[in-house]
């Protein structure tokens, strides 16, 4: 059989420049499952107001880590992780797309059906179901295939949190680090809307589940859930007490986001006597904006501001070769 595994990241914008971002911003925030209100308020919101201001400074931080020779982090990691798969293994064709902007899902999927594979399997890079991630990334699929008169086998992967190996490539990057040198451990995950996690239960809030014991049939797609557990699995493989560590959300938009929110977990630590802290960020498997800067300058300058002493934070998994391996062993 001929395969095709086709991994699929959010997207960046084609230079960093004003237009480029805001054309990246706007295709972004114009999806109804990342900004789940009115179709009409949203256009208003996201092209008069969002994307006119935030392009200036957005643009502003993609300068800083765009690189001459590789452009965008995001992209660069997600090409040499494409690579990287195709070197360790010979069953699948290995493609990649951004959910926004280039290359498009669109345009990858055209030039996999010209192989005329027999299977596709469609790996979101995002280890945690959201809405605005996975599901999004689902959406697009279905609406392209939906128009092809050939249609072959496609295996869709929606979440991969709890994997093994998935665990060992943070455990591995952790390795780097004497964990029992610092103070307080902090697990950030990007931030998604209440209403998102909300809309998981029918007819009840998430707050009513207790998303931070553990994983049941109701909250097994729960992101705020399985952010808990990945946090869980990996503090035990780290062997971390409960005290040692603290589970928080970044990059929000708005105070009605999940919380605790990092930044302000950030600025308590000192008064609490932890000065030295480490950030994992295991919702990102490629570093990028939120990481590099949000975390890696903005995070560690505020934490420094308010009297902390030093705050690492571990790189992303990128294109290690545990993550290579992780991704056959999750495919399989």
């Amino acid at each position: 059989m001929k395969k095709a595994l086709l991994l699929v990241n959010l997207g960046t914008p084609d230079k960093p420049s004003y237009f480029s971002v805001f054309k990246y911003l706007r295709q972004f925030l114009m999806d109804g499952r990342v900004i789940n209100i009115n179709p009409i308020l949203r256009f208003f919101l996201v092209n008069f107001i969002i994307c006119p201001t935030r392009s200036f400074s957005s643009t502003k931080v993609y300068k800083e880590v765009w690189d001459k020779d590789t452009g965008s982090p995001l992209l660069h990691n997600t090409i040499e992780l494409s690579k990287k798969l195709t070197t360790k293994q010979n069953e699948y064709d290995v493609y990649f797309a951004m959910r926004y902007q280039n290359p498009s899902i669109e345009k990858v999927i055209d030039n996999i059906l010209e192989k005329n594979p027999d299977e596709i399997i469609v790996l979101p890079l995002f280890p945690h179901y959201a809405s605005a991630t996975t599901g999004s990334v689902y959406q697009e699929i279905s609406r392209i295939i939906s128009k092809k008169w050939v249609v072959p086998n496609i295996k869709f992967i929606n979440q991969f949190y709890d994997n093994d190996k998935f665990i060992d490539a943070w455990v591995d990057k952790a390795s780097k680090f004497d964990i029992k040198s610092y103070d307080k451990i902090v697990f950030s995950y990007h931030g998604i809307p209440n209403s998102h996690v909300d809309n998981v239960y029918p007819e009840s809030l998430c707050s009513d589940h207790n998303c931070e014991l553990g994983i049941s049939e109701s909250n097994k797609f729960c992101y705020k859930a399985t952010t808990y557990e990945t946090t869980k699995i990996l503090a035990n493989r780290l062997n971390l007490q409960p005290n040692d560590y603290q589970v928080t959300y970044q990059s929000r938009l708005t105070n009605k986001w999940l919380t605790p929110f990092t930044d302000q977990v950030l600025k308590e630590l000192p008064k609490k006597g932890h000065k030295n802290v480490l950030v994992f960020s295991p919702a990102f498997t490629a570093d990028c904006l939120e990481t590099i800067i949000e975390i890696g300058d903005e995070y560690a300058e505020l934490f420094k501001n308010v009297g902390g002493k030093n705050l690492d934070y571990v790189e992303s998994l990128n294109y290690s070769d545990l993550w290579a391996d992780a991704i056959i062993d999750i495919i399989k």
